[in-house]
């Protein structure tokens, strides 16, 4: 991956970890690496343990940042959710898992966030 890629997606994450602790969202970790993958956001809301993933682009000729979440990436985040489950007690919270797609040129971003994109039933 290019520098200019993960200065971009660092800069999404950052955008969109300060969007939801605007939300009321606490953040718990960022970037938790799993054996089984990488969890961009782990928040809480209430009595919800929120997934996260965050995925970034500068505009649309590739499609929506949305998009780029599909059934692959959501078997990844559900089997690295598992993982931090396991790890880290959090018995009497909910799972949950987000998308928020960001746009923008690393210093404009328009949000989009999609609460409850996937579940882990299936899975």
């Amino acid at each position: 991956m290019t520098r200019e890629r993960l200065t971009l997606g660092r800069w999404g994450e950052d955008v969109a970890a300060g969007y939801l602790r605007k939300k009321g969202m606490k953040i718990l970790d960022r970037n938790v690496r799993s054996p089984v993958g990488e969890l961009d956001i782990v928040a809480q809301q209430g009595r919800t343990l929120v997934f996260v993933e965050v995925k970034t682009r500068r505009g649309v000729s590739h499609g929506y940042p949305q998009e780029a979440v599909g059934a692959a990436k959501q078997r990844q985040i559900v089997r690295a959710a598992q993982w931090y489950l396991a790890e880290h007690k959090h018995d009497r919270l909910q799972p949950r898992f987000d998308v928020v797609a960001v746009q923008g040129d690393g210093e404009l971003a328009d949000i989009a966030h999609f609460p409850g994109a996937f579940d882990a039933d299936g899975w």
